[in-house]
């Protein structure tokens, strides 16, 4: 097992746009660049024969998850999750950060644009750059282990404030934004659970290998269960939502039904034609309300018998109705 520790820092030197740590283990080097500028890895390129298009890779904000075997060393790229969990994520690049690895057994070259809190101050307890390079990997796949479980949770609560009708609002852009942080973090999970299989390390680090390819498969199936979750859940609000409009259609027409006939009877009476007689009874007005009045009544007891007429809380319009946006 790796013991992993905490320092003040590496022994470093500052460029106008790069920090370049390095820090000689008893059989390699570790050189850590974070900010790097296509100056200085072109001389670091020059010195450790390093391939030009995997430096260009390595500046390329949006890459995906890779792997190559190179001659005598080998380059791959990673990403972590570095977005807050409640940000409203659309793409890869906002979702997480990457790190190149050039690697073989005498050096570990890590190249970042971010600051990352399991690169900062750290060293490892290891005899070879293999063991290193498990150590951050381990570190780069936890970082998704947090917002797993934060998505997990914010799907019960979804699913919470739908059904038990709470006052709690939900709108269909949250929905959405928690469906496309879900999609593109498994998609992220699965891209590197190619990456790490094309990997090949020596005897001595395949249970630790195993163990991060463990890892992620474990996560890769909680953001399965939770991405089936989501598309779920905003089907069951679409679903949900549109119950709710019918409803107060229903009870609208349920409404107007009963004043239909009513305002026709107004609407005659209201014609102030002279040859009306009944404006001239002296009962007209109390038997044009009695007359209103059975016509409701018949209306009522009608749709009582059809059973269009039920309670509120049957047609589901209630003040504990859920509330969206």
């Amino acid at each position: 097992m790796l013991g992993i520790k905490f320092i003040k820092g590496l022994k470093g030197m500052n460029t106008k746009d790069s920090v370049i740590k390095r820090k000689q283990f008893d059989s390699f080097i570790w050189i850590d660049i974070s900010h790097p500028d296509l100056n200085n890895l072109n001389k670091l390129a020059e010195e450790y024969q390093l391939d030009y298009f995997q430096i260009r890779d390595s500046l390329e904000q949006g890459h995906l998850p890779k792997f190559e075997a190179h001659g005598d060393y080998n380059f791959m790229i990673l990403r972590a999750f570095t977005a807050s969990v409640n940000d409203r994520i659309t793409n890869i690049s906002e979702l997480s950060n990457k790190v190149a690895f050039f690697f073989n057994d005498k050096k570990l070259i890590t190249v970042h644009r971010n600051e990352f809190a399991f690169l900062k101050n750290l060293e490892v307890s290891c005899t070879t750059s293999e063991e290193l390079l498990i150590a951050i990997m381990h570190k780069m796949i936890d970082t998704f282990e947090e917002p797993s479980s934060h998505l997990s949770n914010q799907v019960d609560d979804f699913e919470k404030h739908i059904f038990l009708k709470n006052d709690a609002k939900i709108s269909l852009e949250d929905l959405y934004f928690q469906k496309s942080q879900t999609r593109i973090s498994k998609k992220l999970l699965q891209i590197t659970q190619g990456v790490i299989n094309e990997m090949e390390v020596s005897p001595a680090s395949k249970s630790a290998l195993q163990d991060i390819k463990d890892r992620l498969l474990s996560l890769i199936l909680t953001y399965d269960e939770v991405a089936d979750d989501s598309v779920n859940l905003m089907n069951t609000y679409l679903s949900v939502s549109a119950q709710k409009s019918n409803d107060v259609m229903k009870l609208l027409t349920i409404f107007s039904a009963f004043f239909l006939p009513l305002t026709f009877i107004v609407g005659i009476y209201g014609m102030n034609f002279e040859n009306m007689p009944e404006l001239k009874w002296q009962s007209g007005y109390f038997m044009t309300l009695g007359v209103m009045a059975i016509v409701a009544a018949v209306i009522y007891v009608w749709f009582k018998r059809k059973r269009i007429i039920r309670s509120i809380k049957e047609i589901n319009f209630s003040k504990n109705t859920t509330k969206y946006n």
